[in-house]
């Protein structure tokens, strides 16, 4: 092996080493929902992904999530909640929303049908 294909190789490496980290190694930070009269409520968009795609809530008070798809994407047709038994058709261009109140603290994951899409909720 040559000099420039072990450059090149090691680079490829490094590279590939810190995609992997980006997008699924890195820790997100949330966007801390603000209780709105007696309702904590965020907008979500829905567009190649989840905008904002990590959510922190608190326990016991009912939360609302909006959703907007902005894509005709056949994956991003529905949003799943397993851990809350709840789930929503989304269609194109509207809001839809997902009421429920978490009561015990933890992480809990959402997503399209697929499982192509994911996001995750995380209840203090």
């Amino acid at each position: 092996m040559t000099v420039a294909q072990t450059i090149v190789t090691l680079s490829g490496l490094v590279l590939s080493a810190a995609i992997a980290w980006y997008f699924w190694l890195s820790e997100k930070k949330g966007v801390k929902v603000a209780l709105a009269g007696a309702v904590q409520e965020a907008n979500i968009i829905v567009k190649g992904g989840y905008t904002p795609d990590v959510i922190v809530v608190q326990a016991g008070k009912p939360v609302r999530l909006n959703f907007t798809r902005q894509e005709t994407a056949s994956c991003s047709e529905m949003v799943l909640f397993p851990d809350f038994n709840k789930s929503a058709k989304l269609p194109t261009g509207e809001t839809v929303s997902i009421e429920f109140t978490p009561q015990q603290p933890g992480e809990y994951g959402f997503q399209c049908q697929m499982g192509m899409l994911r996001g995750k909720l995380i209840v203090e």
